[in-house]
């Protein structure tokens, strides 16, 4: 499947032996479904597929060099228009995941699963309170990389 690889595939069908869920995973789907299922259970196959999807995209980058801003993940450092910006823990967990899914937009909740995990409680209101002092701290040219997308959530674009 080289021209689809990006493209999830699960597979859902009646056939349930061995052989036919081998066979289908050999032809490159991602997961396999036997009739009866729940759609519970399908959604959580689906959220399972894009997780390990986004994770094998992202978990390559470790430097962002753009024409505002550089990131170098793997020291924790940024620098805005060449002047280095101290950033708390969690804000630059935050810009990590924005960079990470640039040009994407990024729900509220879906910035909360990646940058607070899923075992804290947290009002979605701190990802906007976080995103405010992250551009204040990046500055007018590279806090302006950070866009809100009403009613959706936030993007960085390059």
């Amino acid at each position: 499947r080289p021209a689809t690889a990006r493209i999830a595939v699960i597979m859902l069908t009646a056939r349930t032996s061995e052989s036919d869920r081998v066979a289908g995973l050999d032809m490159g789907a991602d997961d396999y479904v036997t009739k009866p299922f729940s759609l519970e259970e399908l959604s959580a196959r689906v959220r399972a597929v894009l997780r390990r999807r986004t994770g094998d995209a992202v978990a390559q980058l470790t430097m962002y060099r753009g024409a505002h801003l550089a990131a170098d993940f793997e020291a924790v450092s940024v620098e805005a228009d060449g002047v280095p910006v101290r950033l708390t823990r969690r804000e630059f967990d935050l810009l990590r995941c924005l960079v990470e899914h640039r040009n994407r937009v990024l729900s509220r909740e879906r910035l909360l699963e990646h940058v607070w995990g899923y075992d804290r409680f947290v009002e979605t209101r701190s990802v906007d309170v976080h995103v405010g002092r992250l551009r204040s701290k990046l500055g007018p040219a590279a806090g302006a990389q950070i866009e809100t997308v009403v009613g959706l959530g936030y993007r960085f674009v390059e």
